[in-house]
């Protein structure tokens, strides 16, 4: 199965989940990690993120890679939200990244990031026709986004994350009645115009992601039954626990906030603020609870991938040989004649294997032979005019993952002479090469040459072919019909054949019939 590392860089926390995407299309997590940065802190009064947040962040992402590394997952895709956003040194945080681990992070817009939140609910929750509002938390921003069973409609991205309230507001704990009101009024006056803008006024339900909201359940949950929370997605929470759990936060000091059952410690300064949030949220659209979805962006992301990447994942599954699997894909994209060329690379295999003793070659320019076979028409995407010199540097410039500089040389070179001419020292792409590869490419041209030719109705008259050794080279050709263009044609393609082995070849035809009594 293909494997994805997804990795979450927030304001507040840097999550990674390990996930195997399966044959349907779904995906199952094997494993997740996750550490409380809070890459954000002081960097939304600053606009930079602090030496020591991207110093922390730093050695936490690094081991995250290792780990992911070690464990097989070479596809890892990182996405970073507010913070790394706004802050003016994002770009280097996102440099260094790259230098210290080798990962690319996305950082992804505040609608781009309500579109991965709503694409995690939306396969995680059963929408209804009728329209509801998702809400995400973050330590940054607040995602509000409204849609339902077919999918978004509006969203919008507001800076109320908790760690960027706590900063503004909240300089003291317990804070002060001023604070709080300075607090609530700020969460108001953001809220109020973006339900106005929202086309939508009535939702037929709120649905809760993140951390912040996952942690405000547990504790109402506690509260209620003296037991942790059996399942955080599809958990309820009512407008009036959110109140409740408020204003015991707004009396209380750190102490007392870290003897509160269930409260995660290391949000002990930013639940608050969250709290605030959610409970104007539910009174302003006029709603009496909120339901929690534990899928999110990460989740998104991972579903993002799987529809970005259909084809290929696809294609991972049936060919799990990454050099196959390339070569396959440039064939494809070049729309070459599939059925003819893996027919072609059929019997050239079997040319190969049979002529072993004259030519004395292995298993890796064997190889090389099959990828030059699948892909020696690739040229018609340019032209059929000399199709076999566009061919060459179609492969020449691809990147054919998995191949060397020096296999892709001998591919190239390989499906170039193919038909016509013969390689000679004068042509740039043949004369640059080492003796060595010079013979090579000699042998695998040649068997190529009449494999092709064996093929030249693409009807696939000529199923296959036996080789006797002897002073002369004898291709005896099974054919299942009328072969008499592929045998005059390979007979005029016999030149580089007889070269190589030094010797004459002549081909005979033997009906499927004859063969099978």
């Amino acid at each position: 199965m293909a494997k994805l590392a997804v990795i979450d860089i927030g304001t507040n926390s840097i999550h990674m989940v390990l996930a195997e995407i399966l044959p349907d299309a779904s995906y199952k997590i094997l494993d997740r990690f996750k550490d409380m940065t809070r890459l954000g802190n002081g960097a939304f009064e600053t606009r930079r993120l602090s030496d020591e947040a991207i110093g922390r962040a730093l050695e936490v992402l690094k081991t995250l890679v290792t780990l992911a590394r070690n464990k097989g997952f070479e596809r890892i895709v990182a996405v970073a939200t507010s913070a790394v956003r706004e802050a003016r040194n994002g770009g280097d945080f996102v440099g260094l990244v790259e230098e210290q681990t080798g990962i690319k992070i996305r950082v992804i817009s505040g609608g781009e990031e309500a579109r991965l939140i709503f694409l995690g609910v939306k396969h995680s929750i059963a929408l209804s026709e009728k329209p509801a509002m998702v809400v995400d938390v973050g330590g940054g921003s607040v995602e509000l986004i409204v849609g339902n069973s077919d999918g978004l409609q509006q969203v919008q991205s507001l800076k109320l994350g908790a760690i960027r309230l706590s900063e503004r507001h909240l300089a003291k704990t317990p804070p002060t009645e001023a604070m709080m009101k300075s607090l609530s009024d700020e969460v108001t006056s953001s809220l109020e115009p973006a339900l106005e803008r929202f086309k939508v006024k009535t939702f037929d339900s709120v649905v809760a992601t993140s951390g912040m909201a996952g942690n405000l359940a547990e504790v109402i949950h506690l509260r209620h039954t003296g037991r942790p929370l059996p399942q955080l997605n599809l958990a309820t929470v009512s407008l009036k626990d959110v109140r409740a759990v408020e204003a015991e936060l707004r009396r209380s000091s750190i102490r007392a906030r870290l003897a509160i059952p269930g409260l995660d410690p290391k949000r002990v300064d930013t639940l608050l603020p969250a709290a605030v949030v959610l409970r104007r949220l539910l009174e302003l659209s006029g709603s009496d609870e909120m339901t929690l979805c534990d899928k999110a962006i990460r989740e998104g992301v991972i579903y993002d991938f799987i529809e970005r990447h259909r084809d290929g994942l696809k294609a991972e599954r049936d060919i799990p040989d990454v050099r196959r699997r390339n070569v396959m894909g440039l064939a494809r994209r070049c729309r070459a004649p599939e059925v003819h060329s893996l027919h072609v690379a059929g019997l050239a295999l079997r040319l190969f294997d049979q002529t072993r003793r004259l030519h004395g070659l292995g298993e890796s320019e064997r190889n090389l032979l099959e990828y030059a076979a699948v892909l020696h028409d690739i040229g018609y995407l340019i032209n059929p005019r000399q199709h076999h010199k566009h061919a060459y540097y179609l492969i020449k410039y691809s990147d054919i993952g998995g191949l060397t500089a020096e296999e892709i040389d001998v591919v190239a070179n390989v499906a170039r002479y193919h038909r016509r001419a013969l390689p000679a020292t004068k042509h740039e792409g043949f004369g640059n090469l080492s003796l060595k590869l010079k013979r090579t490419v000699r042998v695998l041209a040649a068997l190529l040459r009449v494999a092709d030719a064996l093929d030249r109705t693409h009807f696939s008259v000529v199923q296959t072919v036996h080789v006797k050794v002897g002073q002369t080279l004898t291709i005896a050709a099974t054919v299942s019909g009328d072969a008499e263009m592929e045998l005059w044609t390979a007979k005029q393609r016999t030149d580089l054949l007889e070269q190589v082995f030094r010797r004459r070849v002549q081909f005979t035809a033997v009906s499927q019939q004859a063969e099978k009594s």
